[in-house]
């Protein structure tokens, strides 16, 4: 039988687990993919320790995971553009990708490029719509200084990029083990931790026209002393600070459609997009793979594979 990750409780890492399940039919307008590779991401930690229970409740027993790519294994009734045996990429919102098989919406998937490894197609939903709706909502132009914190990470990494596209400057707040592959994706390093501000000040002469929070842990204030409109100031993650200083959340929701993945892909297809991994691990070391996201120092994404 077709293995998936399943939980039965909310809590730690422990109550993971690889389970055999029954091998999905997909209905009217679905298709089934021979999943290739699975990205994971901090906000499946949060909501398998029912710390988003209100906004994202959990029916148990609970699958994992948004994003996939992988080989059309079968097609429902209704399917027309999408053969049998096409490679593609794409997302689940049922929390089921991380499993030898899933049911997709046929309208949530796209052809995976030819030149895409299967790690990076399958890695780039979350993470690429969260960065692509987070540039999107604020506003960057040539001439902008922005600053991203978390910008090694597996959202920051990409939005630095992605900034950068635009013309703006883009200074990335990350370890300084991580500076060299900021400065060799023409972004302008800044070391987290004592001092911060003063050395962005610095470093921008005191001219910040964005900040795109994808780490949490005070940016959202940083940003507003550094003098930063609330409207182009966009957190991921730190909801209670938005709320209180009503500055932007937009992210992954706001950019979820293949369309975007699409682009996504296209781009890191002509190496415009460098989509980092910074693992990959089998499908059973599922406990393993998500010991090393909850650390927050990897550079880029963590995957599985089935």
């Amino acid at each position: 039988m077709p293995q998936a990750v399943r939980y039965s409780e909310h809590g730690g890492i422990d109550v993971l687990r690889v389970a055999e399940v029954p091998r999905p039919v997909p209905g009217a307008g679905q298709v089934l993919v021979a999943v290739r590779a699975a990205g994971i991401n901090p906000g499946e930690a949060a909501i398998r320790k029912g710390l988003m229970a209100q906004r994202f409740p959990s029916v148990f027993p609970s699958g994992q995971g948004s994003d996939l790519a992988g080989v059309v294994a079968e097609l429902g009734p209704d399917v027309t553009e999408i053969q049998v045996g096409d490679e593609v990429l794409g997302f689940v919102n049922t929390r089921s990708s991380q499993a030898e098989y899933a049911v997709v919406e046929a309208g949530d998937l796209t052809p995976k490029p030819g030149g895409l490894s299967w790690e990076v197609a399958g890695s780039l939903f979350v993470a690429g719509t969260t960065a692509y709706a987070s540039v999107c909502a604020t506003c960057p132009r040539e001439g902008d200084t922005v600053v991203v914190s978390g910008a090694a990470g597996g959202v920051g990494s990409l939005t630095v990029q992605l900034v950068q596209l635009t013309g703006a400057t883009v200074v990335g707040i990350a370890s300084e083990a991580n500076h060299e592959w900021l400065r060799a994706h023409d972004v302008v390093p800044a070391a987290y931790g004592d001092g911060l501000e003063d050395r962005i000040r610095e470093i921008t002469g005191d001219k910040v026209d964005a900040f795109i929070d994808t780490y949490g842990d005070g940016y959202v204030e940083l940003a507003l002393r550094l003098g930063v409109y609330t409207g182009r100031i966009n957190t991921v993650i730190d909801f209670a600070a938005a709320e209180k200083y009503r500055v932007k959340t937009e992210g992954n929701a706001a950019a979820a459609s293949a369309e975007v993945m699409r682009d996504l892909a296209a781009l890191a297809d002509k190496g415009l997009l460098d989509v980092p991994v910074a693992a990959v691990y089998p499908l059973a070391e599922v406990q393993d793979a998500y010991r090393d996201l909850e650390r927050r120092h990897t550079r880029g994404k963590i995957v599985l594979k089935p």
